[in-house]
Parts: C-alpha cells; sequence; structure tokens
C-alpha cells in the first residue's frame, strides 16, 4: 500500500519559477522514494513582470520535457504531466493529466495587476491600492476569486488560504476574524467535494514564512465535516523540498480528523493511511 511520502504533485521547476530543471528535480523525487511525481509548471498569465516566473503560452517544449522524463523513469516512477492554472491564466488546463486551480493575482479595472504573494510590500500595496487600505475588503476579493475557481472544479485546489502566507511575519489582517472566517469558508463550500481534492501544502514552510502549512485548521475541519479529500503537496520549488515536512502536514490532517488522504497516480487516484505522526 502506497504512503504520502511516495507522491509529490504540486512541483516546479527553472521552465517557470523553480531553482531546479526538470531533469534535477526528478532525480531529487527517485532519490526521496517518490513513486508518482507530477510537474505542475505555473501556466502563462498575461501579467508583464510574471514573464520570467510562468511557462510560456506556447507549453509544448513544457509537454515534451515532461514527457521524455516520463519516458526515461518508466517502470521506475510515475512521471505526470500536471499544471497549475492561476486565476488569471490566458490558457486552457485541457490535455494535461491533472491540474491545480489556485489564485495569486487581482486585475484591477484600469489594467494594472496586484499580487496576493509576490513579497508582504506587494501585499501592502493591493491592500492599499486597489482595497483603499481595507485588508477585509482584501481578502474578501480573494476568496471571491477562489469560490470561481473552485467552480471550475480542478482536481486540486491550490494553497486555499494563500492571503495569509505573511500574517506570522506582518500583522496585515486577523485571521481569527468572523469576517475573515467566513470569507474563507464560504470559499470552501464553494468546492465540490466529489471533484476536487483540496491540498495541505507545506510549500510557505520550506520558503521560510510559516511554520505550519496551509490551510488553517478550522479550514482542514469544515472540509473533513464536507466530506472533502485532501492531498499532501510540497509546492516545491527546489530539489532539496521535494517531500518538505510532510510530517507536518500529516499531523494536521490527522488533528482535524483525517485518517487517509488521496495520491495521484499514472493510473488515477488513489487513497492511502495517513501515517500516525
Amino acid at each position: 500500500m502506497s504512503t504520502p511520502y511516495e507522491c509529490s504533485v504540486h512541483t516546479h521547476s527553472t521552465l517557470c519559477d523553480g531553482k531546479g530543471t526538470p531533469e534535477e528535480m526528478a532525480a531529487a523525487a527517485y532519490a526521496a522514494g517518490v513513486r508518482y511525481y507530477g510537474f505542475s509548471g505555473h501556466s502563462h498569465v498575461p501579467i508583464p513582470r510574471e514573464q520570467a516566473f510562468v511557462l510560456p503560452a506556447d507549453m509544448s517544449a513544457y509537454r515534451a520535457a515532461v514527457l521524455s522524463l516520463r519516458e526515461a523513469y518508466a517502470g521506475r516512477m510515475d512521471i505526470l504531466l500536471g499544471i497549475e492554472i492561476d486565476n488569471l491564466a490566458d490558457v486552457s488546463p485541457e490535455g494535461f493529466d491533472y491540474w491545480i486551480g489556485s489564485v495569486h493575482d487581482f486585475a484591477a479595472p484600469d489594467g494594472e495587476f496586484y499580487a496576493v504573494d509576490y513579497s508582504p510590500e506587494e501585499f501592502a500595496r493591493s491592500r492599499d491600492e486597489l482595497f483603499g487600505g481595507d485588508a477585509y475588503a482584501m481578502t474578501d476579493a480573494y476568496y471571491k476569486a477562489v469560490a470561481e475557481m473552485a467552480a471550475r472544479r480542478p482536481d486540486i485546489l491550490g494553497h486555499i488560504d494563500l492571503v495569509t502566507k505573511y500574517g506570522e511575519k506582518h500583522d496585515f489582517f486577523d485571521a481569527d476574524a468572523p469576517r475573515y472566517r467566513k470569507a474563507a469558508l464560504d470559499a470552501l463550500h464553494a468546492i465540490d467535494p466529489a471533484a476536487t481534492l483540496l491540498e495541505i501544502n507545506t510549500g510557505a514552510m520550506s520558503r521560510g514564512w510559516r511554520t505550519t502549512p496551509y490551510p488553517a485548521q478550522f479550514i482542514l475541519e469544515a472540509w473533513r465535516e464536507m466530506g472533502g479529500r485532501v492531498i499532501i503537496t510540497a509546492d516545491t520549488h527546489h530539489p532539496g523540498t521535494i517531500l518538505y515536512a510532510y510530517d507536518k502536514a500529516i499531523a494536521a490532517a490527522r488533528a482535524a480528523g483525517f485518517r487517509a488522504c488521496t495520491i495521484l497516480t499514472a493510473h488515477g487516484q488513489e487513497e492511502c493511511p495517513l501515517p500516525c505522526i
């Protein structure tokens, strides 16, 4: 029977904003004991400053690179062709083994773009210029965009509460405030538990912004009550973080009442038990 440690499918390489080549990322995954490794490059978006960090609109080279690695690792490790589709993406998820739906940016009526997770300074600029300094108006808008992404029924909903990324180091808003929690839970209830997995994502931990994974415990508990399923991901951008803090993610899932998680394989989704941590 498989374990969560054998699956890593939220990953990035130098083909978008990662620090390892596709070959280096696959080799690191294989060395770590991963059996099911998925590439999920950041989709193209029409945001000028993002062009160095996303895939080109023509994804043929990306597809070719991943499929070449699939052939190279055949019989040893499943290589899955995935993509992380941004809320402002101008490309389609069609033709991929799976897709992750995520919200990273806002588009203003005047054509300006504002990021949720680019930096604390950009977060503050978004709050001040787009939402008149009202952080809760910003979180309301963020979760509205999350709900719209959820309605598209992605295979995985990415880091649902990404808007809290800087919360441990910057006092932008109170994540226990009733208005904030309502917005988050409204977005959660827009997800179809039969169609979409909610990821428990350790990416902000490996990059030093958080000491706990996404999402918050109250979101995980509500998702379990909805009959939802979870998948453990590292949102890795570096060969050294393929399975980063999976033990913390598993502990969070168990604390919320989950006893199993879902993994992605070449033959589809598979349920596996969560080990005791």
